[in-house]
C-alpha cells in the first residue's frame, strides 16, 4: 500500500491541501517523542516528517538546530529513530511517515542497511537534504529497491535547466523550499510561491508540497489554496522547545489550528 499516494488522493478528494508536519526524533528525549507524534495525528496532520538528529544540520535554522542538540544531548541514536518509527507505524497504520535528515546518519552503515531499516519500520519516504540528484546512486537505488520514496527538494533557484535532474528518480511528492535559506527564518511572498507551484506543476504530476517559513494558520491556508501540501516545522519545534516533555497538548492545539485553516480556506474558496 502506498500511504503517501493514498493520503494525497484523499486530501484532493476533500478539496484541500495535505498538512505535513515536522518534529525532531528524540526532542526533548526519546521517551517524550511518541506522545508528540500522536499529538500531530490527533491535531489533524496528514503526513509526518520525523527528523533524524544530526550535529550539523546546515539547512536548518536555530529552532531545529536546537532541537537536534536537545535530542543528541539526551542520547538519541539512529536505532532509537527507527524504534520510534516502528512504534508509530503500529499505532498509526495509515498515516504516512517520512524520515528527514542528512547523509551522514543515513549512510554511516551503508545505504542498503538504511533502506532495509526504513522498510522494516514502515517508513514511507526519505528526504535527504545534502545528497544532490547527481549523487542519487548514494541512496536512491537502495530506497527504491525496497519501495521507499525518495522525496526531492526544489528551491527558488531550481531553474528549468536543473529541474529535470531534480525530478529524475523523485517520488512520493516534490518538496518546494519556498525561500533560499535556512528553515524558520524567512517567509516567501505568496505571489512567488504561486508562480513556483505553477511552474513545478507544469513539469511533473507529483504532488507539490511547500515548506520553509510557514508559521501561522493564515500562511498555511494561503499556500494550501495553490499547493498540494503545506509543510510546517520550526513553529512546532519551537513549541516542543518551550514545553519540553509536556509539549504534546500544545502541539495538538497548534496543529489543529493549521488543519482547521486549511479546511476553512477550501470552504471559503468554494463559496
Amino acid at each position: 500500500m502506498d500511504r503517501l499516494a493514498t493520503r494525497f488522493a484523499a486530501c484532493k478528494a476533500q478539496g484541500r491541501a495535505a498538512l505535513i508536519t515536522f518534529v525532531t526524533a528524540g526532542d526533548p528525549d526519546v521517551a517524550s517523542t511518541p506522545a508528540i507524534l500522536d499529538a500531530l495525528v490527533a491535531g489533524g496532520a496528514d503526513i509526518i516528517e520525523l527528523g533524524m538528529p544530526f550535529t550539523d544540520p546546515m539547512a536548518d535554522g536555530p529552532a531545529i538546530e536546537l532541537a537536534n542538540l536537545r535530542s543528541l544531548g539526551s542520547g538519541t541514536k539512529t536505532k532509537d529513530v527507527f524504534a520510534l518509527a516502528a512504534d508509530f507505524r503500529a499505532r498509526h497504520p495509515e498515516t504516512p511517515l517520512i524520515l528527514m535528515g542528512y547523509a551522514n546518519p543515513m549512510l554511516a552503515r551503508g545505504s542498503d542497511w538504511f533502506a532495509d531499516q526504513c522498510q522494516a519500520a514502515g517508513v514511507d519516504g526519505v528526504i535527504c537534504v545534502d545528497i544532490p540528484p547527481e549523487e542519487d546512486a548514494e541512496l536512491g537505488p537502495a530506497l527504491r529497491a525496497v519501495g521507499v520514496h525518495l522525496v526531492r527538494l526544489a528551491t527558488p533557484t531550481t531553474d528549468a535547466a536543473r529541474l529535470p535532474a531534480v525530478l529524475n528518480g523523485a517520488s512520493g511528492f516534490l518538496y518546494h523550499v519556498a525561500v533560499a535559506g535556512i528553515t524558520g527564518k524567512q517567509q516567501a511572498a505568496q505571489a512567488n510561491i504561486e508562480m513556483a507551484v505553477d511552474r513545478l506543476k507544469a513539469a511533473t504530476d507529483l504532488p507539490i508540497a511547500v515548506g520553509f517559513g510557514v508559521r501561522t494558520p493564515e500562511q498555511a491556508a494561503a499556500i494550501g489554496r495553490v499547493a498540494d501540501g503545506v509543510v510546517v516545522g520550526s513553529a512546532i519545534v519551537d513549541i516542543v522547545g518551550s514545553h519540553g516533555d509536556a509539549a504534546a497538548p500544545f502541539v495538538q492545539e497548534f496543529v489543529a489550528s493549521l488543519s482547521g485553516a486549511l479546511t476553512t480556506s477550501i470552504r471559503e474558496t468554494a463559496a
